[in-house]
């Protein structure tokens, strides 16, 4: 298990958006971003370090304890319709006025090098490894694995009701499909991002776990490892736990956890 949410923004989020940033240049208007919460509280996390304003827009079905932290760091949150896509086109229109920087969760070249960094480092520390296990929501992070990772099996992680990459798999191409479930707010994307969905289209070995099998997982690695996870952050764990995915004898395999966002209250200790 790699343990990816245990950085700045309890999520490997903040990747992407440090290397957009950075690599554009902020204006004196700050940075917007529309997000269903890690996202959101990666780029309030990068404005608060440079400095800048942000503005974030979520859903207003996203995840309370995300929301706050957001607020908490200082962005300026506006709630608006039922998943992300509806807060991201209330985000386009709001862009232009703004004047801010736009920095988008998944789907953008600089966002997939930030989250690449996560294959770089996962490589050093395992370099013999063969399969790298990850969840998928628009595809960012499993696309940035695959770049930095190009001689390793990706597997990626999707359930029932946010099955985007898996739905685009099997028509050929990224359609919107309606977004439900645990996993909602962090893997919640209406479709694969053109981009991700490019680079994952020929890599991507695509596997389904239910909502059931997220909560197990979620709960397991608690009870086993004291990780606190978001559901859509024991997605991966729950691949293998489950036998959704199974490795070969001596397969090195890899699960990323990827996200920490959560309330732990309903995590319950068990024996």
């Amino acid at each position: 298990v790699y343990k990816r949410q245990l950085q700045h923004s309890g999520s490997f989020k903040v990747r992407g958006s440090f290397n957009s940033a950075l690599a554009r240049g902020v204006p004196e208007a700050g940075l917007i971003a529309a997000s269903g919460g890690n996202h959101g509280v990666a780029v309030a996390h990068v404005a608060r370090a440079l400095d800048v304003p942000a503005e974030v827009y979520v859903p207003r079905t996203a995840t309370p304890v995300k929301v706050d932290r957001i607020r908490r760091l200082g962005a300026v949150v506006h709630e608006v319709g039922d998943d992300y896509a509806d807060a991201q086109a209330a985000c386009d229109a709001r862009i232009a006025a703004s004047g801010a920087l736009a920095i988008h969760p998944y789907d953008e070249p600089l966002t997939v090098a930030g989250q690449a960094t996560v294959g770089r480092e996962l490589g050093a520390q395992v370099p013999d490894v063969d399969t790298v296990i990850v969840a998928v929501g628009g595809g960012g992070l499993a696309a940035g694995i695959a770049v930095a990772l190009p001689r390793v099996r990706v597997v990626t992680v999707e359930t029932p009701g946010t099955a985007g990459l898996r739905t685009a798999l099997e028509v050929g191409n990224p359609v919107e499909i309606t977004v439900a479930g645990v996993a909602a707010d962090s893997l919640g994307a209406r479709r694969i991002g053109a981009l991700p969905w490019e680079i994952l289209r020929d890599r991507a070995t695509s596997v389904i776990v239910t909502d059931d099998d997220v909560l197990a997982a979620r709960q397991d690695l608690w009870d086993r490892m004291q990780l606190v996870t978001e559901p859509g952050g024991a997605a991966a764990y729950a691949a293998l736990r489950t036998g959704a995915w199974r490795p070969e004898p001596g397969e090195r395999t890899v699960a990323v956890v990827c996200g920490a966002n959560t309330d732990p209250g309903d995590l319950v200790a068990r024996a």
